[in-house]
């Protein structure tokens, strides 16, 4: 399944919204673990996911049913196509892997 990078922006004075649907966002997480290469918080200003989705409209939904996408903790989501080209994470250089 390909892969998408996605920014999610934190709206002006989200902190308090963040605590509030902390939990239900970390259930969210853990439910759907099988779709995330790599998620955490950009403190203090968001989040940064890596994804699996069948296209950017599904990228983009999982993401807004996520608790802080629909209780409006994010005010701008940025979703860009993503493929793993370097790092210990893809295991080097892929292109040098046969």
């Amino acid at each position: 399944m390909p892969l998408f990078a996605v920014r999610c922006v934190d709206a002006d004075g989200a902190g308090p919204l963040r605590q509030l649907h902390l939990a239900a966002h970390l259930a969210h997480v853990e439910a759907h673990m099988a779709r995330y290469r790599v998620a955490g918080p950009l403190a203090p200003s968001g989040s940064l996911l890596v994804i699996e989705a069948a296209d950017e409209a599904d990228a983009r939904a999982f993401i807004m049913a996520d608790p802080y996408g629909a209780a409006g903790v994010w005010s701008d989501v940025i979703i860009e196509p993503f493929r793993a080209a370097a790092g210990t994470w893809v295991g080097g250089a892929t292109w040098k892997q046969g």
